[in-house]
């Protein structure tokens, strides 16, 4: 028969939102925590810009909530965003509390930076521009510390395990493979905490791990799903061929960079009234508009001379390995996917729709982002919706019911050639039909390829089925919005129209 192991709290994730739910949720039980490749292996530990608190003086709560709810173009959940601001400050300070480095003044208060679109500097950074990887670093070694968390690494989730009694279908944990093993993982709760699925785009500063997994688990077991339609595409990877690409940061712009054009002209202050500091749509559109009429375009911070690389160490080595010096010369930049407002409906404590499952992080859609995630709010939204799924755990009965075990394999992949080929096709149909800018023409025959390519995977190209799955229903999503808001344009309805305002496109 099939391995079955017991746990009382399964975690599938290892970025900010699955590390602190399972060092939180240690404090009441037992936590096996899975992931994909290490526990280091998340968009996490690539964010650079920090995360944004109101802890500085003159800034409040209230002014952050206003700033969240503004670049959320009125599809924020304004109690979610409360709970957001609200408890966020006290969540950084934990974290300071248990090991994170943070950059502090010589008073020792946090050092805040600025970033697009809000009111405050506000934003905690570490190290500079590596703030994901210091919070990586000080939650793993929490993790790492507790005697009730097992990890287990490389670890595929195939599928939720479901139970069906007189109240309905319950998820009880999950199908995975170990190291190529099938076992069934048994627990009282399941949280999904797998990130985002930037990886379905041809331009992309994701991991490579961010491949959709858990939107496409959830959907399959009948999970509640949401706002698939909102994809934030970062203004400024560097152009640069490879998967992913890496970031600039928008603190970069904070700072002061410009963006130029192929003939070396400014074009972001005759756009908008904010310039770059413009919502990220707005500098995504406008720098894609730039590269179809005038090809590449640059992030020109060569004001800053050597103080570019104490600022930014990281993004400076990044841009000097590829032959780039942005102290002396304009950095190449475009627009990529970044990250998914939308995904599994939660409410406050991060249930989903689907008893007994949890998501929290990128994975979630907790109203927070609504149209148009503010900058630096997605590891404040981690470490703040975490807090709430562990103190919800506590509360889970001991031992539920699980189904019977039953006697299944791994499904065999014996041409990974031939799904990576496919993965390929389905990104590269995403950029042209799906992303920054989105036509239902286009649209409707992004959808017809995504089903056409899906005939053709094989049974064992697990993660390029989640890939064309989730893809799918951004698309789907995408078609079905007719209107421009936030993250979602379509230049066919290019108005943000009042009809569409406050509506939520589920499956």
């Amino acid at each position: 028969m099939t391995d079955r192991i017991r746990t009382r709290f399964l975690v599938i994730g290892s970025g900010v939102a699955g590390l602190h739910t399972a060092w939180r949720a240690s404090e009441h039980g037992p936590v096996m925590v899975l992931t994909k490749r290490t526990l280091f292996d998340s968009a996490t530990a690539y964010a650079q810009g920090g995360i944004a608190a109101a802890l500085g003086a003159g800034d409040s709560p209230d002014l952050h909530r206003a700033d969240t709810l503004a670049a959320g173009a009125a599809l924020c959940d304004a109690e979610a965003v409360q709970v957001l601001v609200q408890e966020g400050p006290a969540r950084v300070r934990e974290l300071q509390a248990a090991g994170a480095r943070f950059d502090l003044d010589p008073d020792g208060d946090f050092k805040l930076g600025k970033e697009a679109a809000h009111s405050r500097h506000r934003i905690v950074h570490a190290h500079g521009d590596q703030t994901g990887a210091e919070v990586a670093r000080a939650l793993v070694a929490k993790v790492r510390e507790s005697a009730a968390v097992t990890v287990q690494e490389t670890a595929r989730v195939l599928d939720l395990l479901l139970v069906e009694d007189e109240d309905g279908v319950h998820c009880a944990g999950v199908r995975a493979s170990l190291a190529g093993r099938p076992v069934e993982i048994v627990a009282d709760a399941t949280v999904l905490a797998t990130g985002g699925c930037g990886q379905i785009f041809r331009y992309t500063t994701n991991p490579q791990v961010a491949t959709g997994d858990g939107f496409a688990i959830a959907h399959r077991a009948g999970a509640k799903l949401g706002d698939m339609e909102f994809v934030q595409f970062h203004p400024t990877a560097l152009d640069t061929p490879e998967n992913p690409l890496a970031l600039v940061s928008e603190a970069v712009r904070g700072e002061g960079a410009v963006l130029l054009n192929a003939r070396g002209q400014r074009f972001m202050p005759r756009r908008h009234r904010l310039a770059e500091l413009a919502p990220r749509d707005v500098v995504a559109r406008e720098i894609f508009r730039e590269q179809q009429a005038h090809g590449q375009v640059f992030l020109d911070a060569t004001h800053m001379g050597a103080r570019f690389a104490e600022r930014f160490p990281g993004i400076d080595q990044l841009c000097r390995a590829r032959g780039i010096d942005p102290s002396q010369e304009p950095m190449p930049v475009t627009p990529a996917a970044h990250y998914m407002m939308g995904g599994i409906v939660t409410d406050l404590a991060g249930r989903s729709s689907l008893p007994r499952l949890y998501a929290v992080g990128e994975v979630a859609r907790t109203g927070v982002h609504g149209a148009n995630r503010l900058a630096s709010n997605s590891l404040l939204e981690g470490l703040v919706f975490a807090e709430r799924v562990a103190r919800d755990l506590a509360h889970t009965p001991l031992d539920l019911p699980a189904p019977p075990a039953a006697d299944w394999s791994v499904p065999a992949l014996d041409d990974r050639g031939a799904a990576q080929v496919a993965a390929d096709e389905i990104r590269q149909l995403m950029w042209d039909h799906a992303a920054i800018a989105r036509t239902a023409s286009g649209l409707r025959r992004c959808i017809a390829a995504l089903h056409h390519l899906g005939s053709r995977l094989a049974p064992g190209a697990t993660e390029e089925r989640n890939l064309l799955t989730t893809a799918t229903l951004v698309a789907e999503a995408a078609l079905l919005r007719k209107e421009s808001r936030g993250g979602h344009f379509r230049s066919d309805f290019p108005k943000t129209r009042r009809k569409w305002q406050g509506k939520l496109i589920t499956w």
